[in-house]
C-alpha cells in the first residue's frame, strides 16, 4: 500500500475503489445526517449525539481530527471503537487496497464505514474531513438530512481563497431530494447554499428564515422553528455562539424523519452535551495542579480567524463581568491565517507566549509566531513549550485572579489534554 499520512489530495476515485473491495459498505449504513461547514461541525455532531442519545437510540459518529487518541474518530453505536477492532480494521483495509494509492483520511474513513456497517445503530452522524464536494465521506447517496455550518475562510490551499467557492465545495455533500439545513451564515454563503439546494430539488430549511435563536441569556434560550419551538436550558458548552449550533441540531432533528424527539429530549441533549477542547475549562490535572486556585485555564482548537472571533467574543462578554485579565499560550499550524487570528484575540490578551506544536512538522517556529503576534498588536514571547511558557507567564498569574487561555490548534489542544491527564 502506498500511503501519504500527511496528505491531502481530493478525489472520490480511490475511495470508491476501496469501498468497492469492501463489498460496499457505505450502501449498508443507517440514516445519516451529514455534516460540512468551516465552524462548529463537531459541536453540531456533539449537539446531535447527546439529544438521539436522550431519545434512546444508538448513535454512530466519525469525527476528525482526533485529540488524544486516533479511536476517538469513531464511535459505535455510542462506544469508541476498542484499539484492537480498529487495527484490525485498518490492516483489513490495507491488504484489500494492496499497492495502490491511498491517502491517511480516505482509508480511515473506509474502516470507518466498513465499522458502522457491520454494527447495528439508529443513526450515524458524519462529519467531513476537509470541503465537501471531493472529501471522502462524500459517496453516502441518500442522506438522511445534510446540514451546513458556519462556512468561512480555512484551508485556502485546498479549497482556495474565494469565499462563494468555498461554499460551493461544501455544497457538494448535498443530495437530490435530502433535507438541507443552512446554519448561522454571511449573506453571501447563504444566497450561495440556497442556489445549491434548489439545484438539487431540495427547499432549505435556513436560519434566519426558516428557524432563529431569540432570548438568550446565561440560563435560557429560545429556538424558534417548527414543532421544537422552545425554551431550553443553556448548552453546556461554553460561549454564546453555542446556541447557534444548539438551534442548528434542533432544526436538524425537525427534519429528521422516522424518528420521535421531544423538547425533553432536546433539553436533556443541552445539560449532557460534551465536546473537549471548544471553550472547554480545564479544572484539574497535572498542568492545573501547577497553577493558583484563582486561574481559570481554557483551552480552545478553533485555528482560523472565524474561531479567534467567537473567542474573543466570548472572552470579552465575561470581561465586561468580572473584569478578569487573560493571558495567552498559543500554537498554530504554518497553513493558517496567523495574523488575522491573533487580531481578534488582541483585544482580550494582557501578554502572550508562543510555543511550537510536538509532533506536527507544519507548526510554525515559536519565535516566528511571536513575531505574527506582535504583527496583530499583541505583547508576544515564545517559549520551547507549554510547561515553559506557564513558568514565563507564572509571575503574571500568581498576582491576581486571571484566565489562561491555550488556543491556537486542535493538535496543541489533544497535547494539553493529553499532558494534563
Amino acid at each position: 500500500m502506498t500511503l501519504h499520512p500527511k496528505i491531502i489530495d481530493l478525489s472520490l476515485d480511490r475511495m470508491l475503489d476501496i469501498l468497492e473491495k469492501l463489498g460496499n459498505p457505505e450502501k449498508r449504513l443507517p440514516p445519516v445526517i451529514h455534516v460540512a461547514g468551516t465552524n462548529g461541525k463537531g459541536s453540531l455532531i456533539a449537539y446531535l449525539r447527546a439529544i438521539l442519545q436522550a431519545a434512546g437510540y444508538r448513535v454512530h459518529t466519525y469525527t476528525s481530527p482526533h485529540l488524544v487518541r486516533f479511536a476517538e474518530r469513531i464511535v459505535l453505536a455510542g462506544k469508541t471503537i476498542p484499539e484492537s477492532e480498529l487495527s484490525d480494521l485498518l490492516l483489513e483495509c490495507e491488504g484489500i487496497n494492496g499497492p495502490e494509492a491511498i491517502t491517511y483520511f480516505e482509508i480511515t474513513t473506509a474502516a470507518a464505514f466498513k465499522a458502522f456497517a457491520d454494527t447495528p445503530a439508529d443513526i450515524l452522524l458524519l462529519e467531513t474531513g476537509l470541503g465537501g464536494r471531493l472529501d471522502a465521506t462524500n459517496v453516502v447517496d441518500n442522506p438522511a438530512v445534510v446540514a451546513l455550518t458556519p462556512i468561512s475562510h480555512d484551508h485556502e490551499q485546498f479549497l482556495g481563497s474565494d469565499l462563494a467557492g468555498i461554499a460551493g465545495e461544501k455544497a457538494g455533500i448535498m443530495k437530490s431530494g435530502a433535507p438541507v439545513i443552512i446554519g448561522p451564515q454571511s449573506d453571501l454563503v447563504r444566497d450561495v447554499l440556497a442556489v445549491h439546494a434548489v439545484d438539487k430539488k431540495s427547499a432549505p430549511y435556513t436560519e434566519g428564515t426558516n428557524w432563529r435563536v431569540t432570548d438568550q441569556d446565561a440560563q435560557n434560550w429560545t429556538y424558534e422553528g417548527a414543532h421544537l419551538s422552545g425554551t431550553y436550558p443553556a448548552p453546556a458548552l461554553n460561549g454564546p455562539h453555542q446556541t447557534g449550533n444548539a438551534a442548528t441540531a434542533i432544526a436538524v432533528l425537525e427534519k429528521l424523519s422516522g424518528f420521535s424527539i421531544g423538547k425533553d429530549h432536546v433539553a436533556e441533549g443541552m445539560k449532557t452535551v460534551d465536546w473537549p477542547a471548544r471553550m472547554q475549562r480545564l479544572k484539574r490535572g497535572n498542568l492545573v495542579n501547577r497553577l493558583p486556585d484563582t486561574v481559570q485555564v481554557w483551552l480552545d482548537g478553533g485555528h482560523n480567524e472565524a474561531a479567534g472571533q467567537k473567542i474573543a467574543e466570548c472572552f470579552a462578554l465575561w470581561d465586561a463581568d468580572d473584569n478578569l485579565p487573560t493571558y495567552l499560550i498559543s500554537g498554530m499550524l504554518n497553513t493558517k491565517d496567523q495574523i488575522s487570528y491573533y487580531r481578534h484575540l488582541q483585544t482580550i490578551t494582557q501578554k502572550a507566549v508562543m510555543v511550537p506544536i510536538e509532533g506536527e512538522n507544519s507548526a510554525t517556529p515559536a519565535a516566528e509566531l511571536a513575531d505574527m503576534g506582535r504583527a496583530a498588536g499583541i505583547d508576544c514571547m515564545s517559549a520551547p513549550s507549554v510547561e515553559e511558557a506557564v513558568d514565563m507567564l507564572m509571575p503574571k498569574l500568581v498576582k491576581q485572579p486571571c484566565r489562561l487561555l491555550i488556543c491556537g490548534s486542535l493538535y496543541l489542544a489533544g497535547n494539553v489534554l493529553r499532558s494534563n491527564s
